[in-house]
């Protein structure tokens, strides 16, 4: 348990070491689509789902920057690690697999968390934006980080160079959050795209963080929440089988 917590500690001191870029970046840009798209534009855009524009995309940015900072924040370390060979190290130490699993984790959680506590907070000024459900919230950032935490280490773990890590990010995270509803209700989608969001799996998580905050959703709220659960648990578990097996870690 020693090695665990010590492997925990470097993990999120590897993320507050450089917070400007970890935690302050991202809330910045974040904040810029508030100002941008909630203050500009609500004024032209009538209220969506009974809420005023501004508010409705607070809840879809909140995820979008804890999913991809939990993703790149681990993916980036465990790349890092195989790199520099330091993964031999923890590989090495007196530590179970589900330790270094989960400590390898705990730096991406800490990083999503810090980024959406800061991003609600200097939003709930602006925006005013509720908190309906806070225990079915809680319960969504949860199962929403440990998603794309295993994820990012997955493919950290399989990735050859640097950019087959950030290529995931951008080319398939990033738009499947921009088309799962974080700037609109997918209510108002025609046909085939209303039915193509149903498929997006980022529109689940979207989807169940708004209820959380606003009571409202596009689809049943603990349908949105399984789909979740469902898909984090299984790659928790490929995460978890990668650091037993050894493989792509040990060569």
């Amino acid at each position: 348990m020693t090695g665990m917590l010590w492997l925990c500690r470097r993990e999120i001191l590897r993320v507050y070491k450089v917070w400007t870029q970890t935690v302050f970046a991202p809330v910045i840009s974040s904040l810029l689509f508030i100002v941008v798209f909630g203050l500009s534009l609500g004024g032209r855009i009538k209220l969506v789902e009974g809420f005023h524009y501004r508010e409705f995309i607070v809840p879809g940015l909140i995820a979008m920057a804890m999913m991809q900072a939990a993703y790149s924040n681990n993916s980036a370390s465990i790349f890092q690690a195989r790199s520099d060979r330091y993964i031999n190290d923890v590989l090495s130490a007196p530590m179970r697999p589900w330790q270094m699993n989960l400590g390898v984790n705990v730096g991406g959680w800490a990083r999503a968390l810090a980024i959406g506590i800061l991003l609600l907070a200097a939003a709930l000024p602006i925006t005013h934006v509720p908190v309906h459900h806070p225990f079915f919230l809680m319960l969504t950032v949860i199962f929403g980080m440990v998603l794309f935490g295993a994820l990012g280490i997955v493919v950290g773990i399989y990735a050859e160079t640097f950019d087959h890590h950030t290529f995931v990010n951008n080319i398939v995270i990033l738009p499947l959050a921009f088309v799962g509803g974080v700037f609109y209700s997918v209510s108002r989608l025609g046909s085939p795209w209303h039915e193509l969001s149903h498929v997006n799996p980022v529109f689940y998580l979207v989807n169940a963080m708004r209820y959380g905050f606003l009571g409202v959703s596009d689809a049943n709220q603990w349908l949105c929440l399984g789909v979740t659960v469902a898909l984090a648990v299984p790659v928790y578990l490929w995460a978890q089988y990668l650091f037993s097996s050894g493989r792509k870690l040990k060569a």
